[in-house]
């Protein structure tokens, strides 16, 4: 058994791979600047970490040292394992690897990918899979809430994988079925031509997988090419009829090839998880699991952490956190609570993610907020880019005729609450520290 290191362990994604393999029998060490519960919960596992980076934390016997692409050149820990000639790997290589292992023993690789929904619908994989004892190993961007994990070693015969396509990795994997949400322009500090470079990466991708699942509802995808299974709410091999929708739940009946499969409740709102739970359903359909046996585990699910997840309630007032920083993903996180709470209720409160994409879909970020009773829009989390002159929240703010509140999240949190009303819900929007506003909120209560 190897032994790996991981500079910066206590990241939502690093952990994962590194509870992965602590449960496959592997030797793990890392490091990181604060402690978590992610750390805590490795720590369980076996694995010894440090807090801050230094040198000394790195094992002169490690084999592989696992770094993301936030790990700058300077970190002491990774210029020793350079000076030692040590084996380098970014995450995506760590779970290229993975995955090439599970297959290699003979598992289903399934790796969910798109623009957006790939946390959600490998979610909502691993946790029907796991829930109808099919045991199964994988490593997924987010917690999924009733199995309390983001990752998994077992020993069933599907191994499921969110795929990132943010920085191109994408094409590092060769997965059994490959399932394509949507393809919309992100990401534009790396697809500098925006999508055309953005189809590239994914006919590389799509060339590398043995069958491809893809959203038939969705334009982007009309740009590439290949066999593909198809699904959607109207022309396509899995489809989603007779839907319903109601505040506590949707119900609808799905088809293959104009052939009943199974009818379908689930509780998490909105049309876009009609889709995401067709994707799921047609991904696992051809892998040969039976539907109509499953289908009622689909219900319980309550979706994902930070995907519009209740994280407080204030004298009444609910207030949700929710990952959404695309406009598509504000759009249907909007459209969800409106339909549920009543547009006039909902305040938003939206921490633009990155210059760059603030820069270059800033009409579109305009068009996303209309299903909402009020927006506050916060300074831009920079997630460590430079900032762009004339862009920033205080004038996006102004063009979308909302409120602006500058300074830290704990600063909005101490503006926002005492204009709260009763029968407002709350709803965070965004990638960064706007996930802390329900802890602030709620300290000032």
């Amino acid at each position: 058994m190897g032994k790996y290191h991981f500079i910066a362990i206590g990241g939502i994604g690093m952990s994962g791979l590194a509870k992965y393999l602590l449960e496959d029998g592997y030797t793990v060490t890392g490091s990181d600047i604060a402690d978590s519960k992610y750390i805590d919960a490795l720590k369980s596992l076996g694995a010894e970490v440090n807090i801050g980076h230094n040198e000394t934390n790195l094992p002169d016997d490690t084999d592989v040292v696992v770094v993301s692409t936030a790990i700058k050149e300077n970190n002491p820990e990774l210029i020793k394992a350079r000076n030692l000639g040590m084996k380098i790997y970014h995450r995506s290589d760590l779970l290229a690897e993975i995955a090439k292992s599970a297959q290699d023993r003979e598992k289903c690789f399934i790796g969910f990918s798109g623009t957006h929904g790939k946390t959600t619908t490998s979610g909502l994989a691993s946790f029907v899979l796991d829930k109808a004892g099919l045991a199964p190993s994988f490593v997924d961007g987010g917690i999924v809430p009733e199995l309390h994990t983001n990752a998994q070693h077992k020993s069933g015969e599907h191994f499921v994988a969110e795929l990132d396509e943010s920085d191109g990795t994408i094409v590092k994997y060769h997965p059994d079925i490959l399932v394509i949400n949507n393809l919309e322009e992100d990401h534009l500090d790396f697809y500098k031509n925006g999508m055309s470079d953005l189809v590239k990466t994914f006919g590389k991708a799509i060339s590398q997988s043995k069958k491809v699942i893809v959203n038939n509802d969705n334009d982007g995808i009309k740009l590439l090419q290949g066999n593909f299974i198809t699904f959607g709410l109207n022309e396509a091999d899995y489809t989603a009829k007779n839907i319903e929708y109601s505040k506590e739940g949707t119900s609808f009946e799905i088809y293959h090839t104009d052939n009943f499969l199974t009818d379908m409740y689930i509780t998490i709102a909105g049309v876009h998880n009609v889709n995401n739970t067709l994707a799921v359903c047609a991904a696992l359909n051809e892998s040969g699991v039976n539907l109509d046996c499953i289908k009622d585990i689909f219900t319980p699910f309550t979706g994902m952490g930070r995907r519009f997840e209740k994280v407080c309630e204030i004298n009444g007032i609910p207030v949700f956190d929710d990952y959404a920083h695309h406009p598509t993903e504000i759009k249907a996180t909007l459209e969800a609570a409106a339909s549920r709470f009543g547009k006039e209720n909902i305040v938003a409160v939206f921490q633009p993610h990155r210059y760059s994409r603030l820069q270059g879909l800033w009409n579109d970020f305009k068009g996303s907020f209309d299903n909402i009773g009020r927006l506050i829009v916060t300074d831009v989390y920079a997630a460590s880019e430079e900032a762009i002159e004339g862009i920033n929240g205080e004038k996006f703010a102004s063009e979308v005729k909302a409120e602006y509140i500058g300074g830290s999240i704990e600063n909005v949190a101490k503006n926002l609450l005492p204009t709260l009303q009763n029968g407002n819900v709350v709803i965070g929007l965004g990638a960064g520290t706007i996930t802390n506003l329900g802890k602030y909120l709620g300290n000032r209560s």
